[in-house]
């Protein structure tokens, strides 16, 4: 059932996944109208914050996250952060690293702080 913009049944796996796949519609669009090249890092972070946080963090604080919520919402908010860095997912570089560049906080945070 849809209350509100959010799932709502007893998996909660059903948010999450709906959330996830609304955050990768919107970072495809992104991606597709701002290309890296020829945008700059801060004009897509911002984008970022203003469009696609939003989207996924509605609801969120009825989340209950397990290990594996954790991993798909961290693999999912580094594929769109990795590209705006301008790093592949085979550069070695860390999840740490990349956000301390482009000075933006983990999702996981954002939705704790929720």
């Amino acid at each position: 059932m849809n209350y509100l913009g959010n799932l709502v049944s007893y998996e909660k796996e059903e948010d999450i996944d709906s959330k996830l796949n609304t955050y990768l519609q919107i970072t495809g669009m992104i991606n597709n109208m701002f290309r890296v090249q020829k945008t700059l890092k801060k004009t897509r972070i911002n984008l970022y914050n203003t469009l696609v946080l939003p989207a996924l963090l509605h609801g969120s604080n009825n989340w209950t996250i397990t290990a594996r919520d954790t991993r798909r919402t961290t693999a999912t908010e580094m594929k769109y952060i990795r590209n705006t860095a301008g790093y592949n997912w085979t550069d070695y570089k860390t999840n740490t690293e990349i956000a301390k560049e482009l000075n933006t906080t983990p999702v996981l945070d954002k939705i704790q702080d929720y």
